[in-house]
């Protein structure tokens, strides 16, 4: 394939350019958190832009699953998917991945320490010490 062309998905009219990698998980976890609960993969499907097809968008909602990005429960011979948490702890979710995958912890954490701005630095610390003193009633 040259650069340039496009890709066209089955049953869709004209080409279409490809996406870019995790943009259909994004699609598919911004639409889980639209939900008004626990959903069908039918109903993401149709939220979606673009007429993807079933097994696609259960091969999208099965990988996340794996990620611990989404929940599923099991009805009837189905499942229904809800995402596990806001992008602020898929972000905390990616971040443990990177972690979990680098035999030197400490080498990676040090140096996303020394790469914050005063301001991160501060709000690292105050975290920090909001953790180490328990919960607030």
């Amino acid at each position: 394939m040259a650069e340039g062309d496009c890709v066209r998905e089955s049953g869709a009219q004209g080409p279409r350019p490809r996406r870019g990698q995790g943009e259909l998980q994004a699609q598919v976890l911004a639409a889980l958190r639209e939900a008004p609960g626990p959903v069908a993969a039918v109903w993401v499907q149709a939220r979606l832009e673009g007429e993807l097809a079933y097994t696609t968008v259960m091969t999208i909602l099965s990988r996340l699953y794996v990620k611990k990005a989404v929940t599923r429960e099991r009805v009837g011979r189905s499942f229904l998917w809800q995402a596990a948490s806001d992008e602020a702890g898929l972000a905390a979710l990616r971040m443990h991945r990177v972690l979990d995958g680098r035999d030197d912890r400490e080498a990676v954490l040090a140096s996303f320490v020394t790469a914050l701005t005063a301001e991160d630095e501060r709000l690292v610390r105050d975290l920090l010490s909001d953790a180490e003193s328990g919960p607030k009633d």
